[in-house]
Formats: C-alpha cells, structure tokens, sequence
C-alpha cells in the first residue's frame, strides 16, 4: 500500500515539491557558510519524494544550535517551502483520494519549517530492532 500511496505521491505532488527541496539546497550550497542548510535541504528532498513508509523523529542531542539554525532556515528557505506544501496539500483535499496524501502534506509543514534536529526515519521493523 505503501508503494501505491507514493507513485500517486509522486505523481500529484513529490516531484514539485522535490525540486522545490532541491532549488533551495542548490541555492544555500552556492554560499560556504549556509551549506549545512543546503544538506538538510537535500535529505528533506528524499523524504518529500517518498513519504510513506518513513517519519520524523527529535534527535535526542539536538540543542540551541539547531534551534538557531532553524530561525535562519526559516528565513532563508523555510517559510516558502512550508507555503508550498500547504498549497499542495489543499489541491490535494480536492479528491478523495488525494486526501491521505494531503495529511501527509500537511504533516511535512513542521519540518519544512525546522529541519535541523530530526532525523527521517523508516517505519518498517529490520530484524535487528530488538522487538522478537
């Protein structure tokens, strides 16, 4: 289901909001001194072009730094990526069966404002996560 959930993703709206990702981590990689954005940029980038079967987790030694570095995020790059996954979202809505990718839409707006400090992780169970 999964697979399914992100073609239609894909399809409908990851790909624009991947190069939106991708625009902006090009843009904050041209500066030396903005580069951890543009990294963080990029990750988001995957993550917004197969959002199913992963979420978003705090990283546990995340601090003030992160919590500064997500102000100038906000401003940089931040507020016009949020913008856009709500537009997204909304266009989403129309149809039922958008409506599952629209929440996944919605719940990208968090991230896509303050990156810095999570961690995109999968949600499947490996064989080594201690659960038997």
């Amino acid at each position: 289901m999964r697979t399914i959930l992100n073609i239609i993703w894909v399809i409908f709206a990851g790909w624009a909001l991947f190069l939106g990702y991708v625009v902006a981590g090009i843009l904050l990689c041209i500066l030396i001194v903005t580069i951890p954005w543009g990294i963080a940029s990029f990750r988001i980038a995957g993550y917004a072009i197969w959002p199913f079967g992963r979420q978003i987790v705090e990283k546990r030694t995340s601090g003030v730094g992160a919590f500064l570095g997500n102000i100038i995020w906000v401003i940089l790059a931040g507020w016009w990526l949020a913008i856009a996954h709500i537009i997204s979202g909304i266009a989403l809505c129309i149809t039922i069966i958008g409506i599952p990718m629209a929440i996944a839409d919605f719940k990208m707006v968090p991230i896509s404002l303050m990156p810095l400090g999570k961690d995109i992780v999968s949600t499947r169970r490996g064989p080594f996560d201690g659960k038997r």
